[in-house]
């Protein structure tokens, strides 16, 4: 049996069929005001193999320039649209932090898109959790400890998965080794979508 180390915790399951369908559709509405696009690595300019966007105050962006939180789509300009309540409940009820989200990232992943180990530590105020929703395909997680040299593990994410990263795991390096495709017949044209809720600031 696999065990997480403190801070990291696993809820599988915890959104049901009926309540990702909704959220999917509420995300739709989002992309379609934020539509995904294509982030950078900096430095190299190579694209990431996930399109991305997000909803909050703030939104997660990545270019040549580097990777900052702005209040605006790099591409549209336009300010990100709210995040949905149903995962502002949902930041309230299984964090525990009565501080609110400001930024929700949308990560869209193909069947051939991954995301390689690396921590979440672009915000000014670490002491938040970052919470992750899974809807649509399977993935296979991975994580570690606070060093990138540190051995990892990994476990599998199915569509209404939960995972929060907090106390002495908020800065564990974690990843995303694989997609499994046709796991889930939430997307249409299969995939998978994480949305990741992160405060920025105190």
């Amino acid at each position: 049996m696999l065990v997480l180390p403190k801070g990291l915790r696993h809820i599988p399951g915890h959104i049901d069929r009926a309540g990702q369908q909704a959220l999917l559709e509420e995300i739709r509405a989002v992309v379609r005001q934020a539509p995904l696009y294509r982030p950078e690595m900096p430095r190299s300019g190579k694209p990431f193999s996930v399109r991305m966007s997000n909803c909050g105050e703030l939104g997660w962006v990545a270019d040549r320039n580097g990777y900052r939180y702005q209040a605006r789509h790099p591409v549209t300009d336009a300010p990100w649209p709210p995040i949905p309540q149903v995962l502002l409940d949902m930041w309230r009820e299984l964090t525990g932090d009565p501080r609110p989200p400001q930024a929700c990232l949308i990560n869209y992943y193909d069947t051939s898109a991954r995301m390689g180990l690396h921590q979440d530590r672009d915000e000014n105020d670490l002491s938040a959790p970052v919470l992750s929703v899974s809807l649509g395909d399977s993935c296979l997680f991975r994580f570690g400890g606070t060093e990138r040299t540190q051995p990892t593990k990994s476990f599998r994410l199915e569509s209404g998965d939960i995972v929060v990263l907090g106390g002495e795991s908020r800065l564990i390096f974690h990843g995303v080794d694989r997609i499994y495709p046709t796991t889930s017949t939430l997307l249409a044209d299969g995939g998978r979508i994480n949305l990741t809720l992160r405060r920025v600031g105190a």
